[in-house]
């Protein structure tokens, strides 16, 4: 065991972040740590390290266990080149190798038995510590967390913060202590170098405890989840999915005890509320006592997910547009010498969801900003609504609800203020300034201004950053209803994975397209046989790529269509069955004109049955034909 916690709890002020918390780390644990933003996951982080004392209880370490942190700050070295600075993890293996040196050059002009005993020595602990390898290493990991051999050579000072994150990652990694605490590690990255991070982790032999909202990563890495929910530590076995369906089950508990105890907390109001109405002293003291012993029951009560504050978000298109949402022909970009992407065309239909992916750098942001200005042709109808993951659409001048008056003008005050209630801005905190919000609460804005303009193809970059799990599990259910179209850039691949049906990514300067969600882009990289769609029409007898399209689309339209004939069904079903009841109903029986009109009624509902489900099979059958 590398670590223990037992009984922990920290607060600050009057706001507790959690207690009794329990848990061990054992040699190779992978652990996923996860919670609310503001929960206090990075506090955590530190009383581990040491940089914070437990208000109560304790974090024993093993001896000798060494500890690494990765920090949400980047490493500020103006000086050293980005694999210099790197190296500087190997600082004592340099100074042997410095020593190895001078002791060689000593050794040409002289045959001292100590200088020779001191060289073996020495030579032989450069070795076992890693001494020929380093080097190669240091490389081999700036090159997998996406550095190009010519950026190696870069000064730490010209790096974008999301570089000097990376080198730092780098010499974490590379450092290789017993525990290794990282602080969204995935922040900065894109899918490739995110991938070369969990397989780098999966090998380490070092134990880890990750805080991150990349789910997909979680499921590739971790071995247990660790959990602040409702002010508590909870250690789950398992990665991200399996943490999911234990929770679940956990929920239920959790749901019963609080449904049982708000029975009791009721039954006691009423007493409470009784002894009140005598108004005597005695009665008083009872009604004080009573409200004593709610107060306590309430202070130790888990409330359920389903009735905490959650955000509140359903996209609804305002018009219908066009089959044809957007056509892209011979579109390029250069910044100077390098060029981003030349050539790239596609066309965009009604329904579509879209994914585009790549490295950093590769011009996806510059793409989508790109057709948010005009270029390519939008189809009739077409309106388009952009999230900005940087927050640019909002006025660092406004405050919350001044950002939404400005965006909405013809909209009264308590429709915004509802609308800001959906996404957890109640009472004074819509007066809060935009500067003066983080990074999830500005997404929680941005947002709620989209949700509002009702718009039929949402151009949305990087949506999920800055959101918490629950938050983007919201927004994912969400998009997956909208009935419109959507063309996103994501590195979240469980974002990709429910909501992609195609995937637009970069190889080079060119964009390819592949039908599917982000596991289909896997198959492809891995060698498998994957429907991979081309701009060119395919083979004797098969589907051009606009037919290919053409079908994707129908068949997308009729499983909506069967969706909703499914729940037109179930609507006329739960209908009958009021209609029935209610013509058993003695009290109804004497009331002869009620009757005949009940009876009507159910014969229409009976016929319209008839007719759902008649289109219903209708439906089926052309689906199981495509």
């Amino acid at each position: 065991m590398l670590l223990e916690a037992s009984n922990i709890s920290k607060s600050f002020g009057e706001n507790l972040l959690f207690a009794g918390g329990n848990f061990k780390v054992e040699a190779g644990d992978r652990i996923g740590f996860i919670g609310a933003n503001g929960c206090g996951k990075t506090t955590l982080f530190n009383m581990i390290s040491g940089d914070e004392p437990c208000d109560s209880g304790g974090i024993v370490r093993s001896g000798g266990t060494t500890v690494g942190i990765l920090r949400q700050h980047a490493c500020k070295d103006s000086t050293k080149t980005c694999y210099e600075e790197a190296l500087t993890v190997f600082a004592p293996l340099m100074a042997t190798e410095k020593e190895l040196d001078g002791l060689h050059k000593a050794l040409e002009t002289s045959s001292d038995p100590a200088l020779i005993e001191r060289a073996a020595a020495l030579q032989e602990k450069f070795i076992s510590d890693g001494g020929l390898t380093y080097r190669g290493r240091t490389r081999a990991a700036l090159i997998g967390l996406g550095f190009s051999e010519k950026e190696l050579d870069l000064t730490v000072g010209k790096l974008s913060g999301g570089q000097r994150s990376k080198v730092e990652i780098c010499k974490l990694l590379l450092s290789a202590p017993d525990l290794m605490l990282l602080d969204e590690p995935t922040n900065h990255l894109d899918i490739d170098a995110i991938e070369w991070l969990d397989g780098f982790i999966r090998q380490s032999r070092s134990a880890v405890i990750i805080i991150s909202h990349d789910r997909f990563f979680l499921d590739r890495v971790a071995n247990k989840i660790l959990s602040i929910e409702h002010k508590k530590l909870y250690c789950y076995p398992g990665n991200y999915t399996k943490y999911l369906e234990l929770r679940a089950h956990r929920e239920e508990s959790i749901k019963r005890e609080y449904d049982n105890t708000m029975r009791e907390v009721h039954r006691i109001e009423g007493i409470i509320e009784q002894q009140r109405r005598w108004n005597r002293e005695k009665n008083i003291r009872t009604a004080e006592s009573k409200q004593k012993q709610i107060d306590r029951m309430l202070k130790e009560l888990d409330i359920p997910a389903a009735e905490a504050a959650q955000m509140t978000l359903r996209f609804t298109s305002g018009s219908i547009c066009s089959d044809e949402v957007l056509t892209l022909h011979g579109a390029s970009c250069c910044f100077g010498s390098k060029t981003l992407y030349k050539d790239v065309g596609f066309s965009v239909r009604r329904g579509n969801r879209i994914v585009i992916i790549g490295k950093n750098g590769c011009g996806k942001t510059t793409l989508l900003k790109s057709l948010l200005s005009g270029e390519g042709r939008r189809g009739i109808g077409v309106k388009v609504g952009y999230f900005d993951q940087h927050g640019g659409t909002l006025n660092e001048d406004n405050t919350v609800f001044s950002q939404l008056r400005s965006d909405f003008p013809g909209k009264g005050d308590t429709e915004l203020r509802c609308a800001l209630a959906l996404f957890l801005f109640k009472g004074d905190e819509v007066f809060r300034p935009i500067s003066e919000l983080s990074g999830g609460e500005r997404a929680r804005v941005a947002l709620c201004s989209l949700m509002l303009r009702r718009d039929n193809f949402l151009l949305l970059d990087e949506p999920t950053n800055h959101l918490d799990l629950a938050s983007r599990e919201i927004l994912e259910d969400a998009l997956e209803d909208f009935e419109g179209t959507i063309l996103a850039v994501s590195h979240d691949r469980y974002f990709i994975n429910r909501i992609a049906d195609r995937i637009f990514y970069f190889d080079g300067d060119t964009l390819k397209e592949l039908s599917g969600n982000y596991d289909s882009y896997l198959e492809l990289k891995a060698g498998e046989t994957v429907a991979v769609t081309e701009k060119k029409t395919v083979g004797a007898g098969g589907l051009s790529y606009k037919q290919q399209k053409e079908a994707a689309a129908r068949q997308r339209r009729l499983k909506t269509e069967l969706k909703k004939t499914e729940e037109e069904i179930a609507a006329l079903e739960e209908r009958q069955n009021e209609l029935e009841t209610a013509l058993c109903d003695p009290e109804n029986a004497a009331d002869y004109e009620l009757m005949i009109k009940l009876s009507a009624e159910l014969e229409q509902v009976k016929e319209n049955q008839l007719t759902a489900l008649a289109r219903w099979e209708e439906i089926s059958e052309e689906l199981e034909e495509q």
